[in-house]
């Protein structure tokens, strides 16, 4: 897990950038904004200020019984630092996040209690074939190979974008848009691999390819994409919307589903298969987004784009890999 420290270091390097101000409470970590950005900032201290939702009666009848008695929900997410998924707001403590947000509303539409628990990746599955947790709220996605053992209540798109300076005037609708640029990319993600095809396509149609670069961490991309080391990043869009939203200096260019062409991912509940639990999930969710509420967590957190318009109870998901 990443301490304290680790918000503190990623403020320190954006503020040696030059592109964000600390607001409210001293702490340095607490409240960040570009500079001259007007009204909030992040907010990425222990208080949250969560939104909140009023219970839907009917979404909660169809609870199992079990666990309308017990009166709590019991949700796992992932325990690393992936902001502005969930992380730890500055007490090293509190899990804060889109994620930790969207499972509280769910949570109050339900008429229960949140019981938030993190675990690692592969622990949040564990957890759910064991019963241990009712949902993981973990920026799951939806795939075939998944539904055979869990069922899905969908609440975002599953989004890559592509993040350049701000005033580049590029805009990125196609491998074409891509040629001869240099793009950074974490290796081994559905990213690189969705770059590399675009790449050969273009060398396919007589354009440059993609000259692809690594990098071991987040700031170091950054620092290349401010000192003009490279054209572009492309990585999850919430990941790029956090960075725009705390930098300031750096826009969305382009955006694409994480299915690739020909199918939009979506990010899901996800619940033991025949649990019981999905429809009163989607349930929640829809009351969530007629609301108003669920337009509230999202536009907090710079993900208003990924909105979906209703839940979805296990939709096509992304395609089971050919082995």
């Amino acid at each position: 897990m990443k301490s304290r420290r680790t918000l503190l270091a990623s403020a320190a390097v954006l503020a040696a950038l030059g592109v964000l101000t600390a607001c409210g409470t001293g702490d340095p970590a607490a409240e960040v904004k570009p500079e001259g950005k007007e009204g909030p900032g992040l907010n990425l201290g222990p208080d949250q200020k969560r939104i909140r939702s009023d219970k839907d009666e009917a979404a909660a009848a169809k609870l199992p019984e079990a666990v309308r008695k017990r009166g709590t929900l019991v949700v796992g997410v992932s325990s690393g630092e992936f902001p502005p998924l969930n992380f730890h707001a500055t007490d090293d403590k509190t899990v804060i996040g889109v994620e930790t947000d969207l499972a509280t509303l769910v949570a109050d539409a339900l008429g229960l209690e949140l019981d938030l628990q993190s675990a690692s990746w592969e622990n949040l599955f564990v957890g759910l074939d064991s019963g241990k947790y009712d949902a993981a709220f973990s920026n799951v996605t939806v795939t075939e190979e998944r539904k055979d053992k869990y069922d899905f209540a969908t609440y975002r798109l599953d989004d890559l974008a592509f993040e350049a300076k701000k005033g580049s005037g590029w805009t990125v609708k196609g491998p074409e848009d891509v040629s001869g640029k240099r793009i950074a990319v974490g290796s081994g993600t559905n990213q690189e691999k969705i770059l590399v095809d675009w790449s050969k396509e273009n060398e396919k149609a007589g354009r440059k390819g993609v000259d692809i670069k690594y990098f071991q961490t987040p700031t170091d991309y950054y620092l290349a994409l401010q000192s003009g080391r490279i054209d572009g990043y492309l990585g999850p869009n919430p990941s790029v919307a956090y960075h725009v939203a705390s930098a300031g200096q750096t826009e969305t260019v382009g955006k694409f589903s994480g299915a690739g062409a020909g199918l939009q991912g979506k990010i899901a509940a996800a619940t033991k298969k025949d649990s019981g639990l999905v429809e009163a999930y989607a349930a929640a969710l829809d009351h969530v987004i007629a609301n108003g509420s669920y337009a509230k967590v999202l536009e907090r957190w710079n993900l208003s784009t990924e909105a979906v318009e209703k839940s979805e109870i296990n939709p096509p998901g992304l395609p089971r890999v050919k082995g």
